[in-house]
């Protein structure tokens, strides 16, 4: 009666080996996951009293990048992939069209990413 309950558990752990090789990674250890880029949009009032208004603005420059990354660090990740003025269409949705606010007015947009 040992022998067949050896044997049996034999079985089972080598049926365990296998399925976990199957669900490991590349070597043979790590389970694969795939890696997910999170990336979320800020819209930021461009008149919001700081001053960061004018270096945001521009959308391409180093001291508004330093902004923008810090904003996004303060927010929880790790750098700013874009930001600058952000168009009417990112922050009316689907309100039809109105007259042309001016640049000044628009919100400023910060894409953060992981």
């Amino acid at each position: 009666m040992r022998r067949p309950a050896a044997e049996i558990g034999t079985l089972l752990a080598l049926a365990l080996m296998i399925s976990s090789t199957a669900l490991a990674g590349g070597d043979g250890e790590t389970p694969t996951k795939a890696v997910s880029q999170v990336e979320k949009t800020f819209l930021i009032p461009a008149g919001e009293g700081y001053g960061v208004g004018d270096c945001l603005s521009n959308g391409e420059s180093s001291c508004g990048q330093v902004v923008a990354n810090a904003w996004c660090e303060a927010q929880g990740f790790a750098s700013a992939g874009s930001f600058g003025v952000a168009a009417q269409d990112e922050y009316t949705g689907a309100i039809p069209t109105s007259p042309v606010i001016k640049q000044a007015e628009r919100p400023i947009r910060i894409t953060c990413q992981d």
